[in-house]
């Protein structure tokens, strides 16, 4: 994490970036990023980090500008998306004054451009077939799925994007029951990873599972010290920085869930590249990359990351790190 600074002048405002179409998941439709963006200034130099709140965890733009209006470091928060945005503003800070890039000051290995998922939002076996017959050239589709008629869904993608790879986000909308009654019907159809199935907190019938897809914990996870609990039930995490709380932390989870055989997801809340920035520096720790959410954007900021189709190129100096 960087070090602490004398005289570091902060600055916090919203942004709004609509969506290119509404964007929905079994919690609900969303149709605009609604971020918060946090500038670090010191002698000169300016480094910025956007965070998304996210509802799910109690959290709102005001209660992050809140906590943001009271902090000068990040740990005086706890994780979350307001330590998330100072903690990246700081280390965008610390490498514009080093002239060193972000990997680098954070005993990272080197990152290189990876393939990210493009997701797939909920709708009718229908609607999801159309929107895959879209991105059927993408090599790694997520889809987004709910209760009702996930196996349709999936055979309605399958069917109209036959060589893409598949990886489902069920967003805790399922019951024990009903994921080992799908399971081997969505592995048969080509998925080979389920993103949070059961409601965290309530997943301890995995336990022990033999589960014919891996499983990745998403809500279930937020910090490395999350890991321990999660190694019988679970075989890969997601790591999204809004939940660690910034890089300085997901660093440290990434080789943490490496050492302990799990496989990571580097994955995002929909934001401007400028909120993907940091989340690249993990790219060489990543067996899944869900870095889209520019893509999903009407438009993206200034000096955005660069993606040829679903290739995900690293951030310019000029938008971060």
């Amino acid at each position: 994490m960087p070090p602490p600074l004398p005289n570091v002048t902060l600055a916090v405002r919203r942004e709004s970036w609509p969506l290119a179409r509404p964007f929905a998941i079994s919690r609900g439709v969303k149709t605009a990023a609604d971020v918060i963006v946090v500038e670090a200034t010191f002698e000169g130099f300016t480094g910025r980090g956007e965070c998304v709140p996210y509802a799910r965890y109690g959290e709102t733009l005001e209660s992050v500008e809140a906590q943001l209006s009271l902090a000068s470091h990040p740990d005086e928060l706890p994780p979350g998306a307001a330590r998330n945005a100072l903690d990246c503003a700081l280390c965008d800070l610390q490498a514009k004054m080093c002239g060193a890039p972000a990997w680098y000051m954070q005993w990272l290995d080197e990152p290189t451009p990876k393939v990210t998922a493009y997701t797939i939002s909920l709708d009718t076996p229908d609607g999801m077939g159309r929107a895959a017959a879209e991105a059927a050239d993408r090599p790694l589709l997520k889809l987004k799925l709910a209760a009702a008629d996930p196996v349709a869904c999936v055979a309605a993608v399958r069917a109209n994007a036959p060589r893409a790879r598949l990886i489902a986000d069920a967003n805790e909308g399922w019951s024990f029951a009903q994921l080992k009654d799908i399971a081997p019907e969505l592995a048969r159809l080509g998925v080979e990873l389920v993103e949070q199935p059961l409601p965290a907190g309530a997943d301890e019938d995995l336990r022990g599972w033999q589960s014919p897809i891996t499983l990745c914990a998403d809500e279930s996870f937020h910090v490395m010290e999350d890991l321990i609990g999660l190694r019988d039930r679970y075989g890969a995490v997601n790591v999204k920085l809004d939940k660690t709380g910034g890089l300085s932390a997901a660093a440290i989870a990434v080789k943490t869930a490496q050492a302990m055989d799990l496989k990571v997801m580097v994955g995002c809340m929909v934001g401007t590249s400028l909120a993907m920035a940091p989340a690249t520096m993990l790219l060489a720790y990543a067996d899944y990359v869900d870095l889209d959410g520019p893509l999903l954007l009407k438009e993206d900021r200034p000096h955005g990351i660069r993606f040829e189709g679903s290739l995900m190129h690293l951030p310019e100096p000029a938008l971060w790190g």
